[in-house]
């Protein structure tokens, strides 16, 4: 299936160091979020307790936050889960006070206003568990960019390698600084999202560095950019049709797939654009800047033993 009929070739990498300035400006902006807001995390990483409440009329969140103030919990987070009718209520542990006791003295409060109350679900999460989830989360996303740094060094070549790492860095830390600037919940099915952003962005770079690896050998040309212009063009309708058919499924689950998955639906819709940019203009700028040309994917004919005899009259 073809998108767009190229009859010429995308100057992709004519726009290399304007795209690449404002990657950076973007990571920056992103840090500097890091630092100011920090990440809004979840019960799953910070620990507390989380109560899923239904009501028989949409609920008034202000009252609900000025009962829940006026019998003890004024830290409490509000919030819509689902419909107008459910609702999300989160609170910090406490020392020395049990997180089953703190999920009935909360529903009880609730109650108390109206009857009608009914307990859907409550979750409780250790501080130390959370924490340990937190670090474990760290650690699986190095230890997939180390993993994915050792398969393309090895599939392609190390040039290629560390664009493809560094596009994924780059996803990652923009994902995440979306998150952090509009201070959406960021909890384990986020990262399970991040993490797929990443698998998602570096299919998009291998294909486009196997794309890149076959002109090398294939096209009579020595300019090192304008083949990875020919192969990004003749990858960009594959590219297209991929995001797309992505998108349009992610957008479904965003709008109608609730709250439970608002979160993950959003990151990957994120992550599918980001990704798409960073595999076309990350990786390959990065790969053009680190001087790989043609040379270091052509392989090196070994000359047989006796080949010079054979050619002897």
């Amino acid at each position: 299936m073809q998108l767009l009929k190229l009859s010429s070739t995308i100057r992709f990498m004519s726009a290399r160091k304007m795209s690449m300035a404002f990657s950076a400006l973007l990571i920056l902006a992103s840090i500097a979020s890091f630092m100011t807001k920090g990440l809004n995390f979840g019960l799953d990483f910070t620990g507390g307790t989380a109560v899923e409440v239904g009501f028989s009329q949409p609920a008034d969140l202000p009252k609900i936050r000025k009962v829940l103030a006026e019998n003890g919990f004024a830290d409490a987070a509000v919030t819509l889960f689902g419909s107008s009718q459910e609702v999300l209520v989160r609170i910090a542990p406490r020392d020395d006070v049990k997180a089953e006791t703190i999920g009935n003295q909360l529903i009880d409060a609730l109650r108390l206003a109206d009857s009608s109350v009914e307990m859907r679900r409550i979750e409780f999460v250790g501080p130390s568990v959370g924490e340990d989830l937190k670090e474990q989360g760290g650690l699986a996303m190095l230890t997939a960019l180390l993993c994915i740094l050792v398969y393309v060094a090895f599939r392609f070549e190390w040039r290629f390698a560390v664009g493809a790492v560094a596009a994924l860095f780059h996803d990652v830390i923009l994902t995440m600084g979306l998150f952090s600037l509009l201070g959406l919940e960021f909890d384990l099915t986020i990262l399970a999202a991040i993490l797929a952003v990443i698998g998602y962005s570096l299919n998009d770079t291998i294909v486009v560095s196997d794309r890149i690896r076959e002109n090398f050998r294939k096209v009579r040309i020595d300019d090192t950019l304008e083949i990875i212009d020919i192969s990004l063009t003749q990858t960009m309708n594959r590219t297209l049709v991929t995001s797309i058919t992505t998108i349009l499924v992610l957008i479904a689950l965003f709008v109608w797939g609730g709250q439970t998955i608002h979160g993950f639906a959003t990151a990957l819709l994120f992550g599918v654009f980001i990704g798409t940019y960073s595999s076309v203009y990350v990786a390959s700028s990065v790969a053009v800047a680190m001087g790989v040309s043609k040379e270091d994917l052509i392989p090196v004919e070994v000359e047989k033993e006796g080949a010079d005899l054979d050619a002897m009259p």
